[in-house]
């Protein structure tokens, strides 16, 4: 249709002659996908998979014009997602409030020895082990809304770079309180995720789920460096007895008031963690031109960055008595002395402009949506957007996701999902209703992928070998026939809106029903031989089927609270035999859930 119109629009007007008149060809005439295929691709890079209708309505709108509106998520309408985000009970609340309401464990145990209402009984411990586990629900509930957002969500190129930045900018829930402060870290992500990187990147340095878990909050001017504000000696000595003055008459022991004086004598300094994450991590990359001095440096600009109440919360605030004052050289910059807040400002101005970050963020987000290893072209024109547009990640992404390196052959089914989306593809594709509470989001945990959960700040890979090898594959088969046999929260074949047109019907034209459906209408031999017999060989050589992902442990470690004999999804057996065929149409829908056409994207 477009080149039909690029030619009805030149029907009219007269040709010049010469080289230099000829027209460049329309977009379209360079992509090597076919129409099906650019449909199925957006859908699978820039959607998490498609629904059922998914593939007709791009079909109809066209596929650019579906990216322009993906591109543009505040002009589509989200209602259904903004009715079942209100089911959250605590994703709206602040790290204040969920402390307030479900401090750690270690905090109520000392409020209950405080007390002084004698020997700690079974009750009381049994009251602790609870609290223990509503001290992560909030984890569980913020979780648990990643994976509903992503299931139903219109905006669903938004919700493909929250993930990816959320995974660039990787806090770990599991450090301390850091799970306290996550709510306010996806807002502060969402709010940015394709704005502008410089905002985004300064709003991660202030918040306090960065601050806390990279130690910055603890980072002051080493002893014997100028200060902006130094702090009288009768002051740092009247703040010691105020600690002294809280804790005695909680009726702390003598060792308990030792460990407080030893906290005081303590000597605190510079804390290089955030630094050296923030160049290598988040800007620059780990090859970006800077030394160990620059890291130092950057460190010392961002020494009095910290949270309001230190463990306890509040926002970010500047403390001038703990910033080091000094003058610093910054990848050849010059910082003068005596500056404060500003100081660090400038260098996150610095490294958020350099042409390094732009090459660095260029390159990882070609490698989420193209291929593991982007093409070096694209990579450069995309870094060249960022740069000229001073970091507008919108601009950028959409230089990458009209190219005709995104629609080539090689980058067509050329990712592995990981098993976030994994997970979220899979329940698109059967229609599923969104789960609000923890169990789907265990899934994604169950199959090597805790949300929150990567202990390392260098986040989950990009690429596909981290997620493929002989047990993540077994598991990933496994989870297809689960799904396919009902014993996945909010999935029921039945509802399916192809399940009445297909289970009457022989297995070969089940198979073919599938096929279009699932797979995208085109998939190799072997897998048309898995679907047709039933049989697959796998799985068959290690042991068959096993409902690995059941939800119905209560003890388990992962479950923020007990379920419900309601909240547990009925077992009805094994749906595949991997000693035989199966004529059912749940076994072929599983199959093909496990097929590596559908594990890729």
């Amino acid at each position: 249709m477009c080149l039909l119109a690029a030619c009805a629009g030149g029907m009219g007007r007269r040709r010049a002659s010469g080289p230099a008149a000829e027209t460049a060809p329309p977009p379209s005439a360079l992509r090597e996908q076919t129409a099906d295929q650019q449909v199925q691709h957006v859908l699978n890079r820039l959607a998490f998979g498609a629904r059922p209708h998914d593939v007709d309505a791009v079909r109809r709108l066209g596929v650019d014009a579906w990216i322009a509106r993906q591109l543009q998520p505040e002009r589509l309408a989200d209602h259904a997602t903004d009715s079942l985000l209100r089911q959250y009970r605590t994703l709206a609340y602040s790290a204040d409030r969920l402390l307030a309401e479900f401090p750690p464990p270690a905090v109520a145990l000392a409020a209950a020895a405080r007390r002084g209402d004698g020997p700690m009984t079974a009750v009381d411990s049994q009251r602790l082990r609870q609290q223990a586990r509503r001290s992560v629900q909030a984890l569980g509930e913020l979780a648990s809304s990643r994976v509903a957002r992503a299931v139903l969500s219109e905006r669903q190129l938004e919700e493909v770079l929250v993930d990816f930045w959320e995974n660039h900018f990787n806090v770990f829930a599991g450090k301390d309180r850091t799970r306290y402060f996550l709510n306010d870290f996806d807002r502060t992500v969402r709010q940015h995720a394709m704005g502008d990187f410089r905002a985004l990147l300064g709003a991660v340095a202030k918040s306090p789920a960065m601050l806390y878990y990279l130690d910055n909050w603890q980072s002051v001017a080493d002893s014997g460096r100028p200060v902006m504000t130094p702090i009288p000696p009768p002051r740092a000595a009247r703040r010691a007895q105020a600690v002294r003055r809280a804790v005695q008459p909680r009726g702390a022991s003598p060792e308990q008031m030792a460990r407080v004086e030893a906290l005081q004598r303590r000597r605190r300094g510079l804390n290089e963690n955030y630094a050296r994450e923030l160049m290598e991590l988040h800007t620059l990359g780990v090859d970006g031109g800077y030394t160990q001095q620059d890291v130092v440096e950057v460190a010392r600009a961002l020494s009095g960055w910290t949270l309001e109440r230190g463990a306890q919360g509040g926002g970010f605030v500047f403390r001038p008595q703990a910033h080091d004052a000094g003058a610093k050289t910054i990848l050849g910059v010059r910082f003068p002395a005596g500056r404060g807040q500003e100081e660090g400002e400038a260098v996150l101005d610095l490294l958020a402009y350099h042409p390094r970050t732009a090459e660095f963020i260029a390159r990882k987000l070609a490698q989420r949506f193209v291929s593991d290893s982007p093409p070096p072209a694209l990579v450069a024109r995309a870094a060249e957007r960022f740069q000229l547009s001073r970091g507008n990640i919108r601009e950028t992404v959409r230089t990458i996701v009209t190219s005709p390196e995104f629609f080539s052959a090689d980058a067509y089914r050329a990712k592995v999902k990981s098993p976030f989306e994994l997970v979220v593809s899979t329940l698109r594709a059967l229609n599923a209703a969104p789960d609000v509470t923890a169990r789907t989001a265990q899934l994604v945990s169950r199959l090597g992928q805790p949300l929150f959960g990567h202990q390392a700040p260098n986040g989950y890979p990009e690429t596909g070998e981290a997620w493929m090898n002989t047990g993540a594959i077994l598991n990933r088969i496994n989870f297809g026939l689960t799904v396919a046999g009902d014993l996945v929260p909010g999935v029921r074949l039945a509802r399916w809106p192809l399940y009445d047109s297909l289970r009457t019907l022989d297995r070969p034209a089940q198979v073919d029903g599938v096929i279009r459906a699932l797979l995208g209408g085109a998939v190799s031999s072997d897998t048309r031989e898995v679907l047709i017999t039933g049989r697959n060989p796998f799985l068959a050589a290690r042991g068959g089927a096993d409902a690995l992902t059941a939800l119905d442990d209560a003890d388990s470690t992962d479950a923020p609270e007990p379920m419900t004999p309601a909240m547990r999804p009925q077992r009805r057996g094994r749906v595949a035999d991997p000693a035989g065929a199966s004529t059912g149409l749940a076994h072929i829908v599983g199959l093909a859930l496990g097929a590596p056409e559908f594990q890729r994207r």
